[in-house]
């Protein structure tokens, strides 16, 4: 069996401290929307409508905490409740319309700080998070 290779700390540190100081900064420019509420309204556009048990397992949480982020997203307009048509106690949740444009408005707003910082950037840094790129990439991948 072959030893698994020698695990570099100081890369692993700094990068740890980037990639954690760099979203928080992404994070905070468009933050009219909780965190958790905004990662559920990113499941139910990737996964199309979802049970409320469905999405706390997606997103870890207990099934009273998804009660109420659902609630505030009901709020704000930003879901539609339906029933579910396999099964007559359930509710299916999905996106409305407001909640597709505050989605992509904040995705469009953090992207636009993430490439105004990138635009900082000399052209050899440029060119070097493009080559980055597929190993930050292998860094997110499920084992």
């Amino acid at each position: 069996m072959t030893e698994p290779p020698p695990v570099d700390t100081e890369l692993a540190t700094r990068l740890r401290l980037v990639v954690g100081r760099l979203a928080r900064r992404i994070r905070l420019a468009a933050n009219d929307v909780p965190p958790l509420q905004l990662s559920v309204l990113a499941t139910l556009d990737k996964h199309g409508p979802l049970r409320s048990g469905e999405l706390a397992a997606r997103e870890a949480v207990t099934a009273p905490t998804m009660t109420r982020v659902l609630s505030s997203l009901a709020e704000r307009g930003l879901i539609n409740r339906e029933p579910d048509p396999t099964d007559a106690r359930s509710v299916r949740v999905s996106l409305s319309p407001a909640g597709l444009q505050a989605l992509a408005r904040i995705r469009s707003e953090r992207t636009a700080l993430l490439g105004a910082r990138v635009a900082r950037l000399t052209a050899e840094q440029r060119a070097s998070l493009v080559a980055a790129l597929p190993a930050l990439e292998a860094l997110i991948e499920e084992d």
